[in-house]
């Protein structure tokens, strides 16, 4: 589970990025209230005013500026959570009622930020030893009720530790800062400076614009070529099957202006049509298309969407409707007058799967007289955009499916990576090739060759917690506990939110007869993870016989 969660996180798309004010947030002050945007307003005063109502604009901010009250039990685990603003600070506390005490529970987090406009959902992080998580509970407007985040609708457990990703806050506020080196979570301050996304974000850096008084550059997407003007939306709207992050490069410096597909190759899984159960598959859906087909590059998401504001609920089907009939204005008699609303027919909503209680557009507009035929090839996998990756990227993405449990998908990369590494001597230094690798050969039962890979990731990345983390399991297992816990002891010491690692590090220390280190090594899991079940009966057994100084 921890290789799986680091992976889905380093998939997840576009890492935070630094800014001007990155002094302020290293800091630890408070978001900067005054708007950076109001002097576009001094020219653009419609669209600043429009754009300021939409859900980007309003995607993060403080914590008590998004309440929404909460109240409820999830039956799984039996814990009940309470959203309490008391005093202008808002709080989530937690409690398992009547529990024995192997299950007792009872806290609660003080929340800084909230993600999510509210139009969708919601969500809040907090922050601990500079640690940054995500709230265990979501706020799903469409349905309009409280459950558990996505990933853990059937978690026994709190889960307390869901590290905040960069790559989301980078879509939901401005100014991210780069996290430290250590840990994805891990930052030296507050980890963005302004809620919400600025102009800046699509319009790329004012400065020259406004020092010539609105003459000198600025970035407008709509005047850029095809695949720059589309890499605007993509950076946070695109998510494919699996993504790569190409060697040397940072999704965090994507700047608009730049081509996405110069720093990440993703793609779409050709055996599923349509958005395969994913709430942010519109691109690849809408690639598959007959509209796009027949107008290329033309047809983009500014065609239909504007970005600087959102249609009301009684404006959206007529909205929506003359964006069809720009093209179709002869369906806009016979029988397509009697349902003024396109999207009923051609682009019905259908439930997701990797996102509880939400639904997305399919974007194929279909026609519904026809069975749809996808024209996507039939490969698991496809890269999007006309790219052409390499054995590295296509290594890694292949083994991203592997870690989902294809064998076949697993023998693919391996045979790509294996190429990679003998033909390009700058592989030396991809942590993330050898890492894999190492995954690879470990499920292949070589454990020496998988030492040898997660020893070379971690000279390229002397912080690749699954690295070390899997390697002093193989030394563990191989009869090498001094090997192995140093390895644990840096992994739980850079990432106290990982429990597993804690666990496994405790287990080491009562092995080597410090019950006191494995009892203080536990009582830190805890600090992190009240609710990590086996860290909790690990401590009770300590405390009721440290003599004895056995896991459970």
């Amino acid at each position: 589970m921890r290789r799986l969660c680091a992976l889905l996180l380093t998939a997840s798309v576009i890492a935070g990025s630094g800014g001007a004010n990155a002094q302020a947030a290293q800091a630890g002050s408070p978001l900067q209230t005054e708007d950076p945007d109001a002097v576009c307003a001094t020219c653009h005063r419609q669209i600043y005013e429009s754009w300021k109502r939409t859900p980007m604009a309003n995607a993060s901010g403080p914590a008590a500026q998004g309440f929404i009250a909460a109240d409820f039990t999830y039956a799984p685990s039996r814990v009940h959570y309470r959203m309490i603003l008391d005093g202008g600070q808002l709080w989530l506390t937690y409690e398992r009622p009547n529990a024995p005490p192997d299950r007792a529970l009872s806290g609660k987090v003080a929340l800084r930020y909230y993600l999510g406009s509210g139009r969708r959902g919601r969500t809040w992080i907090f922050e601990r030893e500079g640690y940054w998580y995500e709230i265990p509970i979501n706020w799903y407007a469409k349905k309009h009720l409280w459950d558990m985040t996505p990933n853990f609708l059937n978690a026994r457990d709190m889960p307390l530790t869901l590290p905040v990703d960069p790559g989301c806050l980078h879509c939901h506020a401005s100014n991210v800062q780069e996290s430290l080196p250590d840990a994805r979570n891990h930052f030296s301050g507050s980890p963005f400076v302004r809620g919400g996304i600025l102009c800046s974000s699509c319009h790329g850096d004012p400065s020259h614009h406004l020092a010539e008084h609105g003459k000198g550059p600025i970035v407008n997407p709509a005047k850029l070529d095809p695949v720059l003007r589309d890499s605007v939306c993509l950076e946070c709207h695109l998510e494919g099957e699996v993504a790569v992050i190409r060697p040397g490069q940072r999704l965090s410096a994507f700047r608009p202006g730049a081509d996405l597909f110069d720093e990440a190759v993703y793609f779409e899984d050709g055996r599923k049509a349509g958005p395969g159960g994913r709430a942010t598959s519109q691109w690849e859906s809408l690639l598959e298309s007959a509209c796009r087909r027949a107008s290329g590059d033309r047809l983009t998401c500014t065609t239909c969407h504007d970005p600087h504001s959102s249609p009301t609920a009684e404006d959206r089907v007529a909205f929506y409707r003359s964006k069809c009939l720009a093209c179709h204005a002869a369906l806009a008699t016979g029988n397509h007058s009697g349902n003024p609303d396109c999207t009923s027919c051609h682009m019905p909503r259908e439930e997701t799967e990797d996102i509880a209680h939400e639904q997305v557009t399919d974007h194929r507009i279909q026609i519904v007289s026809k069975p749809f035929v996808s024209p996507v090839s039939a490969a698991a996998l496809v890269p999007i955009g006309g790219v052409r990756p390499g054995a590295r990227d296509e290594g890694l993405a292949w083994a991203q499916l592997a870690l989902r449990g294809d064998r076949a998908a697993g023998e693919r990369a391996m045979r790509l990576l294996l190429e990679a590494e003998t033909s390009d001597p700058e592989q030396a230094s991809d942590a993330e090739l050898h890492m894999q690798l190492g995954f690879l050969e470990q499920m292949n039962g070589d454990r020496e060759r998988a030492k040898a890979e997660y020893q070379e990731a971690l000279r390229a990345d002397p912080f690749n917690e699954t690295a070390a983390g899997d390697l002093a399991v193989l030394d563990a297992q191989s009869g090498n506990a001094a090997a192995a816990l140093p390895l644990w002891q840096a992994v739980f010491r850079h990432d106290p939110g990982a429990g597993a690692a804690g666990i496994d590090l405790a287990v080491a220390q009562c092995r080597g007869e410090s019950a006191e280190a494995a009892a203080q090594t536990l009582r830190r899991v805890l600090l992190f993870a009240p609710d990590n079940d086996a860290a909790r009966k690990f401590l009770l057994a300590l405390t009721a016989d440290s003599q004895k100084c056995a896991k459970p």
